[in-house]
């Protein structure tokens, strides 16, 4: 807690070491040459001041949520986990109606890139929206094709849909194509169910702290969703050798001067609390 507020960090990857046992996907290295877990993370939270965090599952670990997990069960008040399923296979919607009984499981997380991308638009993933929506889960999702979440939002009203990095992908941003995919996210500002985690940042920027070339995308998606849905995330083993952890909170609360106190205390956490549910 910094002062009277509360910071909840609403994204951070959490990985063991590949093992015989578990192996990742092919061809897609962690952020990090080295394993990165709760034993490296909580000292690093501790020193910045961060009350709560989201274990948002990695991609290249596969579907397997052990680490996440893990965390939560030796730290219920710290950590909670947004999961990865197996999205190819109809047969994970079994899944679904005791999901959030596992420990610390709060929601789920999708990713549509590289050979995913097209999963969200092409029937892959049908199936997941309207049993997620019963179940009430919670979604982060992230992709190159996120106007498509459009026609799922208005179907399913029910469904919590969180955009994640703005709606940018290293892929796009290598194209040059991130005020397109801030445009299409903004867009979206109109469906209730949907939100935005205002992260990702320090890996987007070309420039050092206070990485003011992405203060204008930051507060396109502000004006669009307001600040109770908007929420910050650390991301922090991205680019961890360009910003500290301090500094990616001391963006928000100290030089983006269009925020209000509230408006940081909703951004901070209350906000991603809400939505996630977390009491």
């Amino acid at each position: 807690m910094i002062g009277n507020r509360q910071i909840v960090d609403a994204q951070v990857h959490l990985w063991w070491p590949e093992s015989e046992s578990w192996k990742w996907v092919p061809g897609a290295p962690p952020q990090l040459p080295e394993p990165f877990g709760v034993e490296r993370l909580l000292p690093m939270i501790d020193e910045a001041g961060v009350d709560r965090v989201v274990i948002v599952t990695p991609s290249w670990t596969g579907d397997r949520n052990d680490a996440g997990i893990d965390a939560a069960k030796r730290y219920p008040k710290r950590f909670g986990v947004m999961g990865r399923i197996p999205l190819k296979d109809p047969k994970s919607a079994e899944l679904l109606a005791d999901w959030k009984r596992q420990p610390g499981m709060l929601g789920i997380r999708l990713t549509f890139l590289g050979k995913a991308a097209p999963w969200l638009t092409d029937g892959t993933a049908d199936w997941f929206w309207p049993v997620a929506e019963t179940a009430n889960i919670p979604v982060m999702v992230l992709g190159t094709r996120i106007a498509a979440l459009g026609r799922i939002a208005e179907a399913h009203p029910g469904l919590p849909l969180i955009i994640d990095h703005m709606g940018l992908a290293a892929e796009t941003v290598k194209a040059g194509k991130t005020a397109d995919m801030i445009a299409e996210t903004v867009s979206l500002a109109k469906y209730p169910n949907v939100s935005v985690k205002l992260s990702g940042i320090v890996a987007y920027t070309n420039e050092r702290y206070p990485f003011s070339d992405m203060t204008s995308y930051i507060r396109r998606c502000y004006d669009a969703f307001g600040p109770r849905r908007c929420y910050w995330g650390s991301d922090v083993t991205n680019s961890l050798a360009n910003a500290t952890y301090r500094q990616r909170i001391t963006h928000f609360t100290e030089t983006l001067d269009f925020l209000s106190e509230d408006d940081k205390d909703w951004i901070m956490g209350r906000g991603i609390l809400a939505r996630l549910g977390w009491a």
